[in-house]
């Protein structure tokens, strides 16, 4: 609406403005009566204009009033002052105000300036009664009607007559400028009025109101305090009726009705509803003395009131007493019950509920059915008193303990055993102790015939004993001896060689395999390293198990070890000894016998390797000689046939001839020597050849001479024909084996 309204005068001075020029020489605001205003004083804002004009006439501008940067008033004008009133100025007209000039398209504005309005408006209190009961509820109204919202309300009950504050209750209303809260009337209470403030936050600043007080509020009593009334009036004597009454008044206008509590210290012992009075009724005696309390309460209200109540003793409590509190099975148990002044009375002696005497005296012969607590009851005439309670133990002799544990299982080392201790006679609680070696292990005590049970890890062979104890006078039992027989594993294998690691070949090899400690029969089993299966086993009820070899060899030679295991190790854990490796060496004997053997092999080589060499440097110088002889005629035809048949003789060699000699003359042995005499022998041999041209048809025959010369060594070595050297055959044959192409070329 303000847009199209000033929309038209713009385009006017718009207009105006072609045939008049202006311009806007100063803007300034004027606050009344300040910046600090009362609250519900007048509020006056001014802003004044300096405009100057070619025209005689102000031109039309606009004016506009801001607050907090809010537009708040404009108006359209020609003077050069225009106001904006605000009557009785509030908290909330507080803030921050400025003022500005449009005149056609020039615009001009003020300087900000803060507004504070201080204090709020007086609230105002209204109550919704003007009469209270003790236990009512009183609702406060507190408003402050001329100002906004949030608003804080602090609101307190005051006593008149103590003018002190009983209860003080704030709330901040958001949305509302007003609040309501209720306040309970208490007990003490009787005339009350209510205090009211308000407070308003205000920029940095928070105002308060004054504070407002109510009217006032008479409080009536809901009920009276409590009063005692005790029956019989005066000395009150064991025996008498005693009533203890407690008595109220109710007002007609309460809202609820009380409940009435008679209570002897900390214990309730009567209690009324919806009713004026409570009473307590019992036959009085002593213990009835002491200070009873009677309490009426509400759910809000509580009021309370004392008195004591003393009553004189007919006769004192009589007092039992026993010969002895703790009797073994057999002792004799006395038992009197006496009053002091020893007045006349009926006496009875109970144990628990059952009555044993009606006497003043009780005498039996102990038996562990008279164990248990025992009382004394004297009467004169109605009164009855019960003495005090005497516990009598008789206690049964202990039997002789039994020891046991479950023998069917195999008690291995640092397994856990259970031992039981039980004696079937004897009266409880049983304190039972577990021997082992004689040295008590641990103790236990058994509230009932049941046995003990104890527990242990033996990791030895022990021996077992229980002891068990009672109340009763004679010494303690002791149980027999259980031996208790434990495996020991195989827990540490050594592999070692009785003499040394290193053995001689021919001698005795023993390796032993030992263990520390451990249970018998133990199974040893004997290995070489890298081969599964062991070369040796046995079972033995010793420590240590052998494996003899009576005459080592270098077979023996090698890497050892060995494993030990009894039936309390399983198959994974049992354990191997240390790798033990053992060396076998020659006896000196027999090094020496194969140190002979290889020196004569090497010299037999070494003799055989130089006739050899001899014998082919003596053919060598042979040649030159045959090849020198005239030629040798040819054999007859009619010889044919008899080398035919003595063809095969023909390519043997000559006792006494190396195979590579042929027909060459053999050369002495030693040519550095003298000159021996050679006695020369001719020998004709047919021999049958094939003709080159004829191929294998025709056979041709010649005669071959073979030369054999004649050593004479002397006298001391006769040399024949008929008996050649045997060494010198053996080395003859040897090298036929060896080289048969040197025998197949001198035949051809």
């Amino acid at each position: 609406m303000w847009l199209g309204v000033l929309l038209p005068l713009l385009l006017c001075s718009s207009l105006e403005g072609q045939e008049n020029s202006f311009t806007i020489n100063s803007i300034q605001m004027v606050i009344l009566p300040g910046l600090q205003v009362p609250n519900g004083n007048n509020l006056t804002l001014q802003c004044i204009v300096d405009i100057s004009s070619t025209s005689y006439v102000t031109p039309q501008h606009w004016v506009l009033f801001y607050k907090d940067d809010v537009l708040l008033h404009n108006v359209s004008s020609t003077e050069s002052l225009e106001s904006y009133f605000i009557p009785q100025a509030r908290v909330y007209n507080a803030g921050i105000y400025k003022c500005t000039v449009i005149l056609n398209n020039k615009e001009k504005t003020t300087s900000e300036y803060e507004v504070m309005v201080k204090g709020v408006s007086n609230p105002r209190v209204i109550l919704d009664k003007k009469e209270a009961i003790e236990g009512g509820v009183v609702e406060v109204h507190c408003s402050v009607p001329e100002e906004k919202a949030p608003v804080h309300f602090t609101i307190e009950k005051v006593e008149l007559e103590a003018k002190n504050v009983k209860q003080k209750r704030e709330k901040t209303s958001q949305n509302q400028n007003s609040v309501t809260l209720k306040f309970t009337v208490e007990e003490q209470d009787r005339l009350i009025y209510f205090l009211c403030q308000a407070s308003i936050i205000s920029g940095k600043h928070v105002e308060t109101s004054e504070i407002i007080k109510s009217e006032l509020v008479t409080v009536r009593e809901s009920f009276s305090n409590p009063k005692f009334n005790i029956q019989p009036e005066g000395v009150i004597i064991e025996g008498d009726q005693l009533n203890i009454q407690c008595t109220i008044q109710v007002t007609h206008m309460a809202p609820a009705s009380p409940e009435i509590i008679i209570q002897k210290g900390k214990a309730i012992v009567a209690h009324r509803k919806q009713t004026n009075e409570a009473t307590y009724s019992v036959m009085a005696m002593v213990e009835h003395n002491g200070n009873y309390t009677c309490k009426v309460e509400t759910s809000r209200i509580s009021k309370v009131s004392s008195i004591v109540v003393n009553i004189t003793e007919l006769f004192s409590k009589p007092k039992l007493e026993s010969s002895a509190t703790s009797l073994d099975q057999g002792d004799i148990l006395d038992l009197w019950c006496s009053i002091p002044g020893a007045p006349p009375a009926n006496f009875t002696i109970q144990k628990g509920d059952k009555i044993v005497s009606l006497a003043q005296n009780f005498t039996t012969k102990a038996s562990q059915w008279d164990s248990g607590a025992y009382t004394c009851v004297a009467g004169i005439g109605k009164v009855v008193k019960k003495s005090n309670m005497v516990q009598i133990t008789v206690c049964e002799m202990l039997s002789k303990p039994r020891i046991s544990y479950d023998s069917k299982l195999e008690v291995i080392k640092g397994q856990t055993i259970e031992v039981n201790c039980q004696s079937i006679n004897g009266t409880p609680p049983i304190t039972y102790y577990l021997l082992k070696t004689s040295s008590i292990l641990q103790s236990r005590t058994i509230s009932s015939n049941e046995p003990a049970v104890f527990r242990d890890n033996p990791t030895e062979n022990a021996e077992y004993q229980c002891m068990a104890d009672n109340c009763h006078s004679h010494t303690e039992m002791i149980s027999e001896l259980l031996p208790v027989k434990v495996i020991v594993p195989v827990n540490e294998v050594e592999l070692s060689v009785l003499s040394k690691e290193v053995v001689e070949s021919g001698k005795e090899l023993v390796l032993r395999c030992s263990v520390n400690k451990a249970s018998t029969p133990i199974t040893y089993k004997f290995y070489r390293e890298k081969e599964v299966k062991p070369f040796y086993e046995v079972v033995l009820n010793e420590t240590q198990g052998f494996w003899l070899k009576t005459q080592a060899s270098m077979e023996q030679e090698g890497q050892y070890y060995c494993t030990a295991s009894n039936r309390a190790n399983f198959a994974k854990n049992v354990p191997q000894s240390n790798v033990l490796a053992v060396r076998v060496f020659l006896a000196p004997w027999k090094k020496g016998l194969i140190a002979v053997v290889v020196i004569g092999v090497i010299i037999v080589i070494l003799v055989l390797g130089a006739r050899y060499y001899f014998q082919k440097k003596a053919k060598a110088k042979q040649m030159p000689v045959e090849m020198s002889r005239p030629a040798v005629p040819l054999l007859t035809s009619n010889n044919e046939k008899m080398l035919s048949e003595s063809n095969t003789e023909a390519n043997r060699p000559y006792v006494g001839y190396n195979e590579d000699i042929g027909n060459h003359a053999m050369k002495p042995i030693n040519e550095n020597k003298e000159p021996l005499t050679l006695d020369v022998e001719y020998t004709e041999v047919e021999v049958t050849s094939l003709e080159p041209h004829e191929g294998l048809g025709r056979r041709g025959t010649e005669t071959v001479y073979s030369e054999i010369r004649k050593a004479n060594p002397g006298p001391q070595q006769p040399w024949s024909q008929a008996q050649p050297d045997p060494q010198e055959h053996h080395l003859q044959n040897l090298n036929s084996n060896r080289f048969p192409e040197v025998s197949d070329a001198d035949n051809h």
